[in-house]
C-alpha cells in the first residue's frame, strides 16, 4: 500500500502545477481572442434608418440603434419596424457578447413574452458578420435564420437572411434584405448603477 500512497501523494502534489500549466495557454488564448474580436460589432454602434424587402411582407422601413454597455463590452441594440408615420409594427432587442473561450459572438434576442430562447452565434468572416440564430423558439413554428452583414461602411451596411421553417432541411434564400444608412454616431451606454461615496 505504501507505494500506492506515495504515488497518490505525489500526484496530488503536482496536480495544481499541472492544472496551472494547462490553464495558462487557455487564458492566453482567450485574451488573444478578445483582443482580436472585441470590436467586430463596432460598425453597428449608433443610429440607423433602414429600408427592407421581405418575401413575406414586401417593402418596409424602420430604425435601428446600438450602444456598447459600459460593463463587459457587450452590445445592446434595438431593431424597430415602423410605418410611414413612425408607428411601430414590430420591435426586438438583442444583446451581443463575445465568448473568448468559444471564440464566437453569442446573441439573445428578446420580443415581448418570448423569454430568452431566441439565441444565436456569430463570426466575422472576410469582413462580413455571419450569424446563425433561432427566432420564435417558444412559439409553434420556430424559424432558423442565416444572417449576413456585408458591404459594411462607416455610413451604411447591407443585411441579408435566409430562413428555414423545417429545422434547416430547406431554406428560402434572401427571405429578408435590409439596406441601412447611418443617422447618428456611435455611443456608449454609461453605468446604470453608479457608486456613491459612503456617508
Amino acid at each position: 500500500m505504501r507505494p500506492v500512497a506515495l504515488l497518490l501523494a505525489s500526484t496530488l502534489a503536482f496536480a495544481p502545477a499541472l492544472a496551472a500549466q494547462t490553464a495558462a495557454p487557455d487564458t492566453a488564448r482567450m485574451r488573444a481572442n478578445w483582443r482580436a474580436h472585441q470590436h467586430d460589432f463596432d460598425y453597428l454602434l449608433g443610429d440607423w434608418a433602414f429600408t427592407s424587402q421581405s418575401k413575406q411582407y414586401g417593402a418596409g422601413l424602420g430604425v435601428w440603434s446600438a450602444v456598447r454597455l459600459d460593463a463587459g463590452g457587450a452590445i445592446l441594440d434595438e431593431y424597430r419596424v415602423t410605418g410611414d408615420s413612425g408607428e411601430t409594427y414590430y420591435a426586438t432587442s438583442t444583446l451581443r457578447a463575445y465568448n473568448a473561450a468559444a471564440d464566437r459572438w453569442e446573441l439573445v434576442s428578446v420580443d415581448a413574452g418570448t423569454g430568452l430562447r431566441n439565441i444565436g452565434t456569430g463570426h466575422l468572416v472576410s469582413g462580413e458578420m455571419h450569424i446563425e440564430q433561432t427566432f420564435g423558439a417558444t412559439g409553434p413554428q420556430p424559424s432558423q435564420w442565416r444572417i449576413r452583414y456585408y458591404d459594411i461602411q462607416p455610413d451604411r451596411f447591407s443585411w441579408a437572411a435566409d430562413r428555414s421553417l423545417d429545422g434547416g432541411r430547406t431554406w428560402v434564400a434572401d427571405f429578408l434584405r435590409i439596406a441601412a444608412r447611418r443617422v447618428g454616431p456611435a455611443r456608449v451606454l454609461g453605468p446604470l448603477a453608479r457608486a456613491r461615496p459612503a456617508p
